[in-house]
């Protein structure tokens, strides 16, 4: 039972708030440059930055830059990176082979950051919507995305990472019993080390719109993507598929998107003490960056207190793309 709180006057909540030591000495939760993850979008060529309208101050980079982008975050003490890929349209197909391809954006990025900063984690997503012609996460026919046949994709692509290189593998395709037979496939190919976090709780989100015109998947995409993420309105079902990917093999899970679902993530670590994590996904970005922009608020303390709050909801870390600009804060104030 939590203890009687003295009345008034003996307990005075300001005397902690009163001076910036006080504050300091009381702060429950704290935000640190090992909290970041920094996603990062790849496009083919050389020396080759494409802004993403949508996402200020974010752009699309080609492989040679990727590994720059690295250099600067290891340089940050930002502990991991997570890559998505901008394919070529010609390569996007309704079958999605480019998806475990070694050659592909993704595995080639990899391979150019393990070779130029190996202690740097990389971690990648696991879906088919970069590599498919109607944008969706799984593989479709006659308008139903199919389950299995998805699955068997993904082990495949999930390899074809692995081999590459990559330290974490991050499935973002919410199809029943992917962990499970990705966890099976790595272990039997001797990737018993490879990590997965998986996007357990990733709902049918309206905040995905600026990371799919990111990707070049939101222009393709046909119908919606209902009969795979989660209805919004749920919340015990976020809990029943935490369990469920845990038990199959996850080390860590992710709920996505962050701020409206904070609730789940508080739920989340309450109940399993797994490492959890947030992705604050492009939509929450553009807004605070969009009303930065318009002087509405105060971007920079919008960004930090945004940030504070997964960690006070319960999150071990988050992927952002104020990853950068927050570490350079954090080393600044050290």
């Amino acid at each position: 039972m939590r203890p009687t709180i003295g009345p008034f006057p003996a307990t005075r909540f300001r005397r902690l708030r009163r001076a910036d030591g006080l504050r300091r000495l009381a702060q429950e939760n704290t935000l640190s440059v090992n909290d970041l993850i920094w996603p990062l979008f790849v496009q083919d060529g050389v020396n080759q930055t494409t802004p993403v309208a949508a996402m200020p101050g974010v752009s699309r980079l080609s492989v040679d830059l990727i590994v720059k982008a690295a250099e600067e975050a290891a340089s940050l003490g930002i502990p991991a990176l997570c890559l998505f890929p901008y394919t070529d349209p010609d390569l996007r197909t309704e079958s999605c082979e480019e998806a475990w391809s070694q050659d592909n954006l993704a595995n080639t990025a990899i391979r150019a950051i393990k070779a130029a900063v190996p202690q740097m984690v990389v971690m990648t997503d696991v879906a088919l919507d970069p590599y498919n012609a109607n944008g969706h996460d799984g593989l479709v026919r006659d308008g139903i995305i199919l389950n299995d046949e998805t699955v068997e994709a993904l082990v495949k692509m999930s390899l074809a990472q692995a081999e590459a290189g990559a330290d974490i593998l991050g499935p973002s395709d919410m199809m029943d019993g992917r962990i499970g037979a990705m966890r099976q496939a790595l272990e039997m190919a001797g990737y018993q080390d490879v990590a997965i976090m998986s996007y357990a709780a990733k709902y049918a989100s309206a905040f995905y719109g600026p990371f799919r015109e990111a990707v070049g998947a939101g222009s393709r995409l046909v119908g919606d993507k209902k009969t795979y993420q989660m209805n919004p309105a749920n919340s015990d079902e976020a809990l029943r598929l935490i369990e469920r990917d845990l038990s199959e093999g996850a080390d860590m899970v992710m709920v996505k998107p962050g701020m409206p679902y904070l609730d789940i993530c508080r739920r989340v670590k309450d109940a399993f003490g797994a490492p959890t994590y947030a992705y604050q996904v492009s939509g929450e970005y553009a807004m605070i960056q969009a009303a930065a922009q318009n002087g509405w608020i105060d971007g920079e303390k919008a960004m930090l207190e945004s940030l504070l709050a997964f960690r006070r909801a319960g999150c071990d870390g988050v992927l952002t793309y104020f990853a950068p600009r927050v570490a350079r804060i954090l080393q600044d104030h050290a």
